[in-house]
């Protein structure tokens, strides 16, 4: 490409769910300094009473290549642009595919164009605060569309994220032409948790369409899903509350107030790695029985036992 010698600006902007509530004050900062807005034609839609005085490029799903590459193309010209994501520009956002594009095309941070990430609300997040608390504890995100990644690694994502016990937020669980993927996705959950594992699945969060259902792991599949659903599954200790609240205690109140009853009835562990150290030295099982007990690799299991690694 050739390079333009007037230096423009290019905004990666994440804009939550779309609606100014929802959208930082950053992110409207760099949209109102732009005047040339790229991005997917839904998400422009969302902002439309901050871009009708700019240069608007809509291009439509499956478009993220030309859209990164006109977003560029129009910074190298000298002009001010803001990529627009839903969401945050850094997950599963025009971020990544962006800077790819830059540094395949030999440009440098501190030379050419200048670029800026934006941070936005992503949607794990603002589900999580349509239904309480669910994310309290260690959690992780993982898109269910096979489009860029290939199945075979989703799966074995979604056996480790289960059996480490995480919170998980299930990303693109369904759409016309992906419907069994949600099916494989639960029955691999389910060999590591129990059919009672709450669920929430939230539709178009602070959208006019929202919508929020609670379910189990178990009727997972009985939940209406699509490509604008969040799906959270919680963790051994994640509870509903009042048919409306999840929450996934963090351990304040068996730490630092026993008398409090837990939110959970789960079984209590070592508290911590020292603690885990002794239970495992102190027990008269094998390390292959305990590598099975506490889910762990052997090898790491013979390490822990092994007090000249102190």
């Amino acid at each position: 490409m050739n390079h333009h010698t007037q230096s423009g600006y290019l905004f990666l902007v994440g804009i939550g769910p779309g609606g100014r509530a929802q959208m930082t004050g950053q992110a409207i900062s760099a949209i109102n300094l732009a005047d040339t807005i790229v991005g997917h034609t839904t998400y422009l839609r969302l902002i439309a009473d901050l871009i009708s005085d700019k240069v608007v490029i809509r291009r439509g799903m499956t478009a993220e290549l030309e859209r990164a590459q006109l977003a560029i193309e129009h910074a190298h010209a000298g002009r001010t642009v803001a990529l627009i994501s839903s969401g945050d520009s850094g997950i599963y956002g025009m971020a990544g595919l962006t800077f790819e594009l830059l540094i395949q095309q030999g440009w440098q941070p501190n030379s050419g164009i200048r670029v800026e990430v934006i941070p936005g609300t992503t949607a794990l997040i603002t589900c999580a605060a349509l239904v309480g608390a669910p994310l309290s504890h260690d959690f992780c995100a993982i898109s269910l569309s096979d489009l860029l990644t290939p199945w075979p690694i989703i799966a074995r994502r979604l056996h480790a994220a289960a059996l480490a016990d995480f919170v998980i937020a299930l990303y693109n669980p369904s759409s016309g032409s992906r419907t069994r993927h949600i099916q494989e996705a639960q029955r691999l959950l389910l060999a590591q948790r129990s059919p009672t594992t709450p669920v929430a699945c939230i539709r178009a969060a602070y959208r006019a369409n929202q919508h929020v259902h609670f379910s189990t792991l178990e009727l997972l599949n009985e939940c209406e899903l699509d490509m604008l659903t969040t799906v959270l599954i919680g963790n051994s200790q994640t509870c509903i509350h009042h048919d409306q609240l999840m929450i996934t205690p963090r351990g304040y109140t068996n730490k630092y107030s026993p008398a409090l009853i837990p939110l959970s009835s789960a079984a209590p562990l070592p508290d911590n790695l020292a603690d885990f150290i002794a239970t495992l030295r102190a027990s008269h099982a094998t390390p292959a029985q305990l590598a099975t007990q506490w889910q762990l690799p052997q090898a790491y299991i013979l390490e822990l036992l092994n007090p000249e690694l102190d």
